[in-house]
């Protein structure tokens, strides 16, 4: 972007910030008003919930160290538990009690129309924050299509749940551990499952209406499942190393890539023949081969560890942790209990560093192939994209080398003069680059409501961090003001 078009957007930016404070200053009167009406808000006290203030109290005083012979803090609660009984006793206003009864009525009747359609399915949609409704067949036929097609899911027979197996494994694993002494004292009080809360995990398909025939991403929900404290202790672990030795070819956001692009211009590399390749990785997740994943976490660890370890743990207890969770990937999907035999379960901490390991080493080809032509390379999990001077023909051909060096990595390639890569639209228009904002065709508009009781500084940088990224992948104001 000029200096030019950069203070025209400062001038743009100073003006929304000048609009922002004089709506601010109109909300907050009618913010008042609605703060005076939350005084009234029930009919009677509720004893529930001055008993959950004093449970409060008491979890305060133990994990936060509050005196209990402090003045001040008896003084506190005793406030909050009168301000509460106002606000509790106090009756609604008539036009909130009839507003309130009508919202009341409509939830309802929603909620009684799902139960009695057991044919319809409403499912939060994938990466969004929109609810999907469709028909429980198609969930099912889906679902189906998908374990047949990856193979990666295979049916437990005789019927019994192998979630106490799982346990028994994951305990005999971890008390041998400890009983070596390679387990920190914090890691010892992490990994544990925990009894009360243990079950299996389940299977739900989040739904995907950009993906053709809107495929559903398989997510298996393991929150409370044995082995998530383990995989979350390895996902805390490996993530920071791998970035650092990776940082050169990966994507950490949408402006990184610009940078990529605005320094490929400067050092004179970018041309009227340069050409952008777009790649999209299919079913990472689930395609990677077990063994083979292993295999390159193994190699890795090896390159990157000090003195036989990463952290505080040694190289062959990350390997038997990292397979306590690969084979244990169990969970429960229409009353049938499944394990998963290829990559990692969607929903594990571990699976996606694990994925983004085996892929490092899947890509050193190209890595090496763009650096030979002096070009440019970049990775966002199963999103690649590359800009080159090399010919169509050329850079199909060693697309097509790298498709077959690997039968667990299928790819989507695109090569073209103007792709559209994570959020922006980036052209070559006779060696000039253009980019701008790239809105995906599922994209919902969402904006921080005004009314939510958050700090201000939440509304108001809302539309400002939206005007500093379009500033930010805009190459010329008049993509801006598009």
């Amino acid at each position: 972007m000029s200096s030019c078009s950069k203070t025209i957007t400062q001038y743009k930016f100073d003006l929304m910030v000048s609009n922002i404070d004089i709506i601010q200053s109109i909300g907050r009167v009618h913010q008042q008003l609605l703060d005076d009406l939350k005084e009234k808000l029930s009919q009677s006290c509720n004893e529930s919930l001055i008993k959950a203030i004093e449970n409060r109290q008491q979890a305060m005083r133990k994990h936060h160290y509050i005196p209990t012979t402090d003045t001040r803090v008896k003084q506190a609660f005793q406030e909050l538990k009168h301000l509460l009984s106002e606000l509790y006793s106090s009756p609604l206003p008539r036009s909130l009690a009839v507003c309130s009864q009508q919202e009341y009525k409509f939830v309802r009747s929603i909620q009684q129309l799902l139960h009695c359609r057991t044919d319809i399915v409403i499912r939060r949609r994938d990466k969004s924050k929109v609810f999907y409704i469709g028909k429980a067949i198609d969930f099912e036929r889906k679902a189906e299509e998908y374990m047949l097609k990856t193979e990666a899911y295979q049916e437990i027979t005789n019927g019994r749940s192998p979630l106490s197996d799982i346990l028994c494994a994951v305990q005999t694993s971890l008390e041998n551990l400890v009983r070596r002494q390679i387990l920190t004292s914090k890691q010892q009080n992490q990994i544990p499952p925990k009894l009360n809360q243990l079950e299996l995990g389940h299977y739900h398909g989040l739904p995907a209406p950009h993906k053709p025939n809107t495929l559903l991403r398989p997510i298996i929900a393991c929150i409370n499942g044995p082995t998530t404290l383990v995989s979350k202790v390895l996902n805390a672990l490996l993530p920071p190393i791998f970035l650092s030795v990776v940082r050169e070819t990966t994507f950490i956001n949408d402006i990184d890539v610009i940078r990529k692009l605005e320094k490929y211009v400067l050092d004179g590399l970018f041309q009227s023949t340069t050409k952008f390749i777009v790649i999209d990785v299919t079913d990472l997740y689930t395609m990677i081969p077990r063994e083979g994943a292993l295999r390159a976490l193994l190699r890795f660890l090896e390159e990157n560890s000090y003195d036989g370890k990463i952290g505080s743990l040694r190289i062959d207890s990350i390997m038997k942790l990292a397979r306590l969770v690969l084979d244990n990937n169990c969970f429960v999907y229409n009353n049938k209990f499944y394990k998963q035999i290829r990559g990692g379960a969607m929903g594990s901490a571990f699976t996606q560093v694990l994925a983004n390991i085996y892929m490092y080493c899947w890509e050193q080809d190209l890595i090496k192939y763009t650096t030979e032509h002096r070009g440019i390379y970049g990775r966002y999990i199963d999103d690649i994209f590359m800009a080159t001077n090399q010919t169509a023909i050329e850079i199909q051909q060693q697309l097509k080398k790298m498709m077959n060096k690997d039968i667990n990595i299928k790819i989507n390639y695109e090569i073209n003069t103007a792709v559209n890569f994570l959020d922006i639209t980036i052209t070559n228009e006779n060696g000039q680059l253009k980019t701008l904002i790239y809105h995906k065709p599922t994209t919902e508009p969402y904006i921080l409501p005004f009314t939510p009781d958050h700090p201000r500084h939440m509304h108001r940088n809302i539309p400002y961090a939206a005007l500093m990224r379009a500033a930010h992948l805009c190459s010329n104001v008049n993509y801006f003001n598009s």
